[in-house]
């Protein structure tokens, strides 16, 4: 079986992408066989594992909008996982699918198609845009659940409702087994009151869970993406890459439930 889960907030700056690709690198160090979707236009996740967007020339905008077979641009990287690269195409995606009948389930028939070829994917990420747009909706119809990165500061929060909000309406008519797997702190920093707060607050609020350890706050998730790995591979003993070890092996448990 595969687990598929969207990664996604409409807010930017809250390490989606780093937890995308961090996550994916702990799953593969586990030994399971790993794809990352990239779905930001930006393509930060695509850059961030060593791939430039500009040499990218069929994508997953090609991919979702013209129906290229999605085995011919799945790429390896040297993190051990597979990636469905993006370039700044996939910005005319959402104008491309809006009139398209059934555009909530495009990203689903490409994981169906995946699944048919020869390769098996224990575990699919998707990096979900900024936003509660096509692609994003798209996304949450095609997972089992979704993981809710958040850094903890007070504003970061605000956006959870309009999320959780869109999940719900995923629920009702795209994707009734959707999960809300739970809410990954991230660039945590333990020594203030103000993030501890937050955190207890984003609990009794939406009544969510946390995924733990939360994700501290350091520089060597702004150095990885400059060579083109993920933490673990480039500060492999860091307490950022040991709380992204620990969370993936949390996941593990909750898929095998």
């Amino acid at each position: 079986m595969t687990t598929c889960l969207a990664i996604a907030n409409q807010k930017g700056g809250v390490a989606k992408t780093t937890s995308v690709a961090s996550l994916g690198a702990a799953l593969a160090e586990l030994g399971h066989s790993v794809l990352l979707v990239d779905l930001d236009p930006q393509a930060c996740l695509t850059f961030s594992l060593g791939i430039d967007p500009e040499d990218v020339e069929v994508s997953v905008h090609h991919v979702l909008t013209q129906g290229v077979d999605p085995g011919g641009v799945v790429v390896d990287t040297e993190d051990g996982v597979a990636l469905l690269p993006a370039t700044i195409e996939l910005a005319r995606a959402e104008a491309d699918l809006l009139t398209r009948t059934g555009r909530e389930h495009v990203l689903r028939g490409v994981l169906e198609q995946l699944a048919e070829g020869d390769r098996h994917y224990d575990w699919v990420l998707l990096d979900c845009p900024p936003s509660l747009g096509v692609l994003t909706v798209a996304a949450l119809t095609a997972a089992d659940g979704v993981v809710v990165p958040l850094q903890c500061e007070t504003l970061s929060h605000r956006g959870v409702g309009q999320l959780l909000d869109t999940v719900h309406d995923v629920r009702r008519f795209t994707n009734r087994s959707l999960e809300v797997w739970g809410v990954l702190p991230t660039l945590y920093d333990g020594r203030t009151n103000h993030a501890r707060t937050v955190l207890e607050t984003i609990s009794e609020t939406y009544d969510l869970d946390v995924l733990e350890p939360p994700i501290p706050k350091t520089i060597k998730f702004a150095e990885a993406p400059a060579a083109g790995r993920s933490i673990l591979a480039t500060a492999r003993r860091t307490k950022g890459a040991e709380a992204y070890r620990a969370v993936a092996q949390s996941l593990v448990a909750r898929a095998a439930r």
